[in-house]
């Protein structure tokens, strides 16, 4: 077999055919060698590799900034509707190879190094991933940024500057350790602080209502430093910001009234106020109702709307002065996407600055508030949807609290008047939730201070009308809407796929890049033999590709014709990485009792983070590898079956294991997962889909046909069915001889010889309160793997149903999602004007 084309080759090929316009080599060549000289005072003889990464980076920054002026100059000429997009997590991973790409430049880079001795590969390896997000949520809402910029929309992204994001997971002895995150060590090349737009943040105090209203008084103030990043369209010139803040203490800080001894501890209390930024919460679908957690959303949100009123009243380009005096056009001008309930402060402190602040009555300021804002909810699972007690918001934000009340007693007046009598309705549909402690249900909230609401699949948005918010639903069932999440195919083909992405390429042209619609015309080559050949072709050297990363992370021979199973994503009950374990045990079984049956060998792999304080997630990823121990070394065995689990899984791991995967494992119990996002990176790459009908995967099915992925388990019905009826664990298992084995296995310690009694919570869980139902798929999911298994064994066949998926991907591009987002939320249009260049003339 000749050798793989190497990555860089593979882009040399790409850019002879024009993917990534010329750019002139020498003058990168010489503005590298100036940023190490100058900017980072280093000298080639002393310079180490990351010095290399840093002077790369700033060379590419600076066909960044001059694009990035000229947008924002651009948009305050033509004042344009303002989107700003809300969210406690931006998942952002690497800045450096997504900028190349989207600016064209990724070649003119590859020969620049490549001639002054350096690998870009090695240097795009030293880049640390921004990792302000925990899962789905935060990455979505990258892909976003993505999207608005190459769609052209004014958009803004809003957040915290977290110092420390998401852990680092380390696996000891088989079980995961976290290790502070600390990203920002050697310094970020792709930020620029912003301290002249500096903002006041009020917490704590008391509210006196006097003839001019109500003031709030006595407050402790922290101060809300921007940090801005650019963030490229593709090939538009296009240039956004996403603007992150960080907590400051105010100089005065504690030392109004210090004395002598006092002093020292005084400037010490300044952490106190700068602990607002200082860490994500490593939460992901879990509410963790902590008063630094409230502290740090309404930090995000006090923030940003009153740079948002800035912008809004100031409309020319570095002016300060306010033009605009009358909000009346400010939802004309302005948008605001709700991520999640995370940002719901927004709308009691919109209406805060409105009333108390602006003067208006508080009808004009409802009005204005409602068509300015809209939410996006992201999960059903009754323990993620946020409840704060009123008893923090009422010490945090005493303001906000009456402000709520308000909203709350308006709200129900409706209500009551729309269904007189009905008691129980006012109680479900109240803002406030009477208990032992009294909270507000912030997703209620957010419905009733938005004018769209929206989930994030077909699935989903149709299980929020009929149940969570069906009383919501059946009172204003204009605001509620479906907008099915999507992916940028920058990154998650070009950026991450670059085999791939010329293979098809050469069959259908580059337009796909911005329309992904145009994969359909790939049904074409469905029957061509050499388009199943390049498409194989292609996936195999990934698989070596990752094989080698494999081999040289984890010190296992890995088998790169093997299948490889992957199953990637946060660790939770509801995800049932505990039902692919399953599925392993039993293959593991089955080949014990029969070792001289033909069996077609699999790589599974599973990978992703388990919140710190989730026992249960702990204990899957202590059962995962143990099963990889005992699995891995027996010679009976051998290259047939291995199972790993892939440690730190992030942006950057994604990237090299998406491109290389045969299967894609998505088994959500139907009704579970709102949407996922990365079983449509599989998709797009050519994986097949295991999975349920839940989330996106229902569309998937739709998209690409039924028959090309391997669907199994209960449907949303039969889940509903079964909660009805009472789900029996304990029959399934006395039933089905193979499950019982796998259970008892668990039970007696036989992945834990040393330690008996290791995986008895689990045990207890599955039989006596698992809440996801594992045992009822169980037999339906072994069936379908046997299927796939056996499809495996006719390559052709197999890559004809990957051709068939990766034609029925197109609908999943984030610009599709951004361009529904807008039209139908936002009320702009996305556009196609390519702003003038820097070194071009402007009109």
């Amino acid at each position: 077999m000749s050798r793989p084309l190497t990555d860089q080759e593979k882009r040399k090929q790409i850019s002879v055919r024009g993917l990534a316009g010329a750019e002139n080599v020498s003058d990168l060549k010489k503005n590298f060698n100036r940023h190490l000289h100058f900017t980072l005072v280093k000298d080639r003889n002393v310079a180490n590799p990351r010095d290399y990464y840093f002077a790369l980076a700033h060379t590419v920054r600076d066909h960044l900034v001059g694009r990035w002026i000229r947008t924002q100059q651009y948009y305050y000429e033509h004042d344009p509707k303002r989107i700003y997009y809300l969210s406690l997590e931006f998942y952002m991973g690497r800045t450096l190879q997504n900028t190349m790409v989207n600016l064209g430049l990724e070649n003119a880079c590859d020969e620049a190094t490549y001639q002054l001795g350096l690998d870009m590969e090695d240097l795009e390896e030293i880049e640390e991933d921004a990792g302000l997000g925990n899962g789905g949520l935060g990455r979505l809402a990258a892909c976003f940024l993505d999207s608005m910029a190459s769609l052209g929309l004014a958009a803004y992204g809003y957040g915290i500057r977290y110092e420390f994001g998401i852990f680092n997971q380390k696996i000891s002895n088989g079980w995961q350790m976290e290790e502070a995150d600390d990203w920002l060590r050697y310094g970020n090349p792709w930020e620029k602080a912003r301290p002249e737009y500096m903002i006041p943040i009020h917490f704590f105090g008391r509210v006196q209502h006097t003839q001019n209203g109500a003031e709030w008084v006595d407050t402790q103030v922290v101060l809300a430093l921007p940090y801005d990043t650019p963030v490229p369209g593709y090939k538009n010139n296009t240039v956004n910001t996403m603007r992150l803040w960080s907590a400051k203490a105010p100089n005065e800080f504690n030392l109004k009234d210090f004395n002598v001894g006092g002093y020292i501890q005084a400037v010490l209390d300044r952490n106190l106020a700068e602990n607002i930024s200082r860490v994500l919460y490593p939460n992901d679908n879990f509410f963790e109702g902590k008063e630094l957690r409230l502290k740090q959303e309404y930090f995000v949100v006090a923030a940003t709307l009153q740079d948002i009123i800035r912008r809004f009243k100031s409309s020319k380009f570095g002016c300060r002065d306010a033009v605009r005096t009358s909000f009346e056009a400010f939802p004309e001008k302005v948008a605001i996407q709700l991520n999640d309930t995370h940002p719901s402060l927004a709308i009691p402190e919109l209406m805060r600055l409105f009333v108390d602040v602006e003067k208006m009555d508080w009808d004009k300021a409802w009005d204005i508030t409602t068509r300015t804002c809209a939410y996006t909810n992201h999960t059903v699972l009754p323990e993620a949807l946020e409840r704060w007690p009123v008893h923090l918001i009422q010490n945090l934000l005493p303001r906000h609290l009456e402000i709520i009340y308000e909203i709350n007693q308006r709200h129900l007046n409706r209500v009551s008047a729309m269904y007189p009598g009905d008691l129980e309705r006012l109680g479900r549909m109240s803002l406030v939730e009477e208990g032992s402690v009294k909270r507000i249900n912030m997703a209620h909230l957010c419905i009733v201070g938005s004018h769209a609401v929206n989930g994030v699949a077909q699935i989903h948005s149709d299980i929020i009308k009929d149940t969570v918010f069906h009383d919501f639903y059946e009172m204003d069932p204009h605001k509620f809407q479906n907008k099915t999440n999507g992916i940028t195919p920058r990154r998650w083909l070009v950026l991450c796929n670059p085999g791939l992405a010329e293979v098809i390429a050469e069959r259908i042209g580059e337009e796909y890049i911005t329309n992904l619609s145009q994969l359909k015309k790939l049904l074409n080559f469905v029957n061509d033999d050499a388009f199943i050949r390049d498409v194989a072709k292609v996936k195999q050297e990934n698989k070596l590709k990752f094989s080698r990363y494999l081999e040289s992370q984890y010190n296992v021979k890995i088998n790169p014709n093997s299948m490889f199973d992957v199953h990637v994503k946060r660790i939770h009950e509801y995800k049932r990485q505990l039902l692919n374990c399953l599925h392993v045990i039993t293959l593991y079984n089955r080949i014990k009792k029969d070792p001289n049956k033909h069996y077609v060998a699999r790589t599974v792999m599973i990978g992703g983070k388990a919140a710190p304080g989730y026992h249960m997630a702990k204990m899957i990823i202590k059962l995962i590898t143990s099963v990889g121990d005992v699995i891995n070394n027996d010679p009976v065995i051998g290259d047939r079956l291995k199972l790993i689990f892939l440690e730190n899984y992030r942006v950057s791991l994604a990237e090299k294991v998406v491109p290389a995967a045969d299967l894609s494992e998505q088994i959500s119990t139907a009704g579970t997962e709102a949407s996922g996002t990365g079983n449509m990176k599989f998709m797009l790459n050519g994986a097949l889909t295991i999975g349920t009908m839940d989330g996106a995967n229902v569309e998937m099915a739709e998209e690409a046909g039924e028959e090309n992925l391997f669907i199994f388990g209960m449907r949303v019905p039969d889940v509903e069915k079964l909660d009805r009826e009472g789900y029996n664990a304990r029959a399934y298992y006395e039933r089905i001889p193979e499950l019982k084995q796998v259970i008892d296995q668990l039970n007696s310690g036989y992945f834990s010889p040393k330690q008996p009694d290791l995986f008895k919570d689990i045990v207890n869980m599955l039989m006596n309160h698992d809440r996801f139902k594992v045992f009822a798929d169980y037999e339906d999911y072994i069936r379908s793997q046997e299927n796939v298994s056996a499809l495996y064994k006719n390559p052709k066949e197999w890559t004809r149903k990957v051709i068939h998926n990766i034609a029925g991907s197109g609908k999943f591009s984030s610009d599709r999602t951004i361009a529904q987002y807008a039209r139908e939320i936002w009320g702009v249009e996305p556009s196609a004007v390519k702003i003038p260049p820097p070194d071009m003339p402007r009109d």
